[in-house]
C-alpha cells in the first residue's frame, strides 16, 4: 500500500505519517526530513535553505525526483511531503491532506523548534508563499487545489489521537478495486 500525507508546515504531517507507517507496517519516507538534512549539510537554517531553493530550482527538483521515484518503485510506504499526493499521482492508494489554521500551526512549529510564535508564523508565511510560487512555476501545480486528495482534514478540530484515528479508519476501510475510484492527476508534467 502506498499512502501519501501532504499539508503545510505544522499541520501534523510528520506525526501522522509516522504513526500510519507504524500501524500498517509501512516505511515512512519524509520529504521534510530530506530537506532538513540537506539544509544541515550546508550549515543553513530551514529558512535560509528555503531562500537558496528560490534561487536554485535544482534543490526542489532533486528532492521531488527522489520522492516520485519512491512512489513509482515502492508500494509499502507512507510518502510525506507537501507535494506527495501530486508526485505519487496514480501510484497512491490513498492521498491525505492535513491542515490547520496558521495560528495553530505557528504555535506547533514554535513549540517544536523552540522559537517565538511570531517568528514561526512569519517564517511559515514566507515559506508557504515561496513554495506555492515554485510549485506553480516548476510543475504547474496549484498547491491550494485539494481535488486530488481522498481525505482533507483540519487537524486543529480534533486532538492528536482522534485525528489519527480518522486517517487510520480511512486506511482500514479502503478497498482497492483496480483503477476505479482513484482520482488521476492529469495534465501535469514533471520536469526534474
Amino acid at each position: 500500500m502506498l499512502l501519501t500525507v501532504s499539508g503545510p508546515p505544522g499541520s501534523g504531517k510528520s506525526t501522522n505519517a509516522a504513526r500510519l507507517a507504524e500501524r500498517f507496517g509501512l516505511e515512512h519516507v519524509s520529504g521534510g526530513d530530506i530537506f532538513r538534512s540537506l539544509a544541515d549539510e550546508r550549515g543553513l537554517s530551514l529558512a535560509e535553505f528555503n531562500d537558496l531553493a528560490e534561487d536554485d530550482g535544482q534543490i526542489d527538483r532533486d528532492l521531488d525526483r527522489r520522492l516520485r521515484e519512491t512512489a513509482v518503485e515502492r508500494d509499502d510506504v507512507v510518502l510525506e511531503s507537501r507535494l506527495a499526493g501530486w508526485l505519487a499521482a496514480d501510484e497512491a492508494d490513498l492521498r491525505f491532506w492535513l491542515d490547520a489554521p496558521l495560528a495553530v500551526r505557528a504555535e506547533r512549529i514554535a513549540d517544536r523548534e523552540n522559537k517565538p510564535v511570531a517568528e514561526a508564523r512569519e517564517e511559515t508565511e514566507v515559506r508557504e508563499e515561496s513554495e506555492a510560487q515554485r510549485y506553480l512555476a516548476y510543475y504547474d501545480i496549484d498547491i491550494a487545489d485539494l481535488s486530488i486528495y481522498d481525505v482533507s482534514l483540519n487537524t486543529a478540530r480534533w486532538g492528536e489521537d482522534p485525528a489519527f484515528e480518522v486517517l487510520s479508519n480511512a486506511v482500514e476501510a479502503y478497498e482497492p478495486s483496480g483503477d476505479e475510484g482513484k482520482y488521476p492527476v492529469t495534465g501535469v508534467s514533471y520536469d526534474f
